[in-house]
């Protein structure tokens, strides 16, 4: 018996019966040969932790653009915080940690440069329309690499079903969708305090009562009362005193923080940018790096466009508008 087979075993002993089992899953888009040491949920988490996209997030805006300071959250950052705390909740609840944690890595591979902003930007001018969590499937399944990252179809339906109108067909998919908003409306917070948009004490008081009055402590409430609604249950609960402060403080923070405040302002630039930037490469198709330009005829220039720019990192999207809207400086030698 391989190693593999041993931890597929030990798996049927010791998760719950309502568990997603590595060696019980729907598989693969394409067929290929098993691992003799890991499950297929860890080969998954390693592809992806080994991906390019995984890579850009860290260059790639959570919710403020361009803050000064070294302590502001990136889309890698919210990554990491959402994989730890979804890791948490199931193995409390016996479920399959290693699936949890491929689906919360992943889940925000396909995010645009300058996050929300972007992501509207594309949405508004590309005819389907553009969703990060649609966009994030596509990677792992075409993007990375030459052909996808070919993982099992219980991590593809975490990831392609993890934003707030999905509903994940696995109990570890539905973690991460809860563990995505716990992250990011505290962390939030967090950061909205340290850049001066609101103070701890503005909170309103009847969901701090609920939650907690710290990072930490609002963070364990969510985690513990999860845990305690969801345990031995068909799907992942809350319970409705805590579900409603979450979506109160989510409602807060869209007024307070997410819409119209001043870590806000520089949002029209971001997508005016992104809109310049997609504009362009349609009337210059030939200026697209040689990879996408094999992808048009496949699926046509507007989406060989759109995956161009939803893969920049800020830095990069900013250069290559630098690049191509902004005029070079240059010098006359003298005789």
């Amino acid at each position: 018996m391989v190693l593999r087979e041993v931890l597929e075993c030990r798996e049927e002993e010791m998760l719950s019966p309502f568990a997603c089992k590595a060696g019980k899953s729907k598989g693969r888009l394409r067929a290929e040969k098993e691992c003799h040491i890991r499950t297929a949920y860890q080969r998954d988490r390693d592809r992806i932790i080994h991906s390019k996209s995984f890579r850009r997030l860290k260059h790639k805006t959570q919710v403020f653009i361009s803050p000064e300071g070294d302590h502001f959250r990136t889309r890698l950052t919210h990554t990491l915080e959402v994989a730890q705390i979804a890791r948490t909740i199931a193995r409390a609840l016996a479920l399959n940690e290693d699936l949890t944690e491929a689906i919360a890595l992943g889940h925000d591979l396909g995010h645009t440069p300058f996050g929300h902003a972007g992501e509207e930007a594309l949405d508004r001018v590309f005819p389907p329309g553009f969703s990060h969590s649609k966009q994030s499937l596509r990677v792992v399944d075409v993007l990375e690499q030459k052909n996808g990252l070919n993982l099992t179809w219980e991590v593809r339906d975490g990831i392609a079903n993890h934003s707030s109108h999905g509903r994940p067909s696995t109990l570890e998919g539905q973690i991460v969708r809860w563990a995505d908003r716990f992250a990011y409306i505290n962390h939030d917070i967090d950061d909205a305090i340290r850049g001066g948009i609101i103070k701890e004490q503005e909170l309103p008081e009847k969901y701090v009562k609920v939650l907690g009055d710290r990072h930490r402590s609002r963070i364990n409430t969510m985690v513990m009362d999860m845990i305690e609604a969801s345990w031995n249950q068909e799907e992942i609960r809350l319970s409705r005193e805590v579900e409603e402060a979450i979506c109160s403080l989510r409602d807060y923070m869209f007024k307070n923080v997410y819409i119209g405040s001043a870590a806000k302002r520089e949002e029209t630039k971001a997508k005016d940018l992104v809109i310049s930037l997609y504009q362009f490469f349609l009337a210059q198709p030939h200026l697209l790096p040689t990879e996408f330009q094999k992808m048009i005829d496949g699926f046509g220039l507007e989406r060989a466009v759109v995956d161009y720019i939803s893969g920049m990192t800020d830095r990069f999207a900013l250069k290559t508008y630098e690049k191509y809207f902004l005029p070079s400086p240059w010098f006359v030698g003298r005789d």
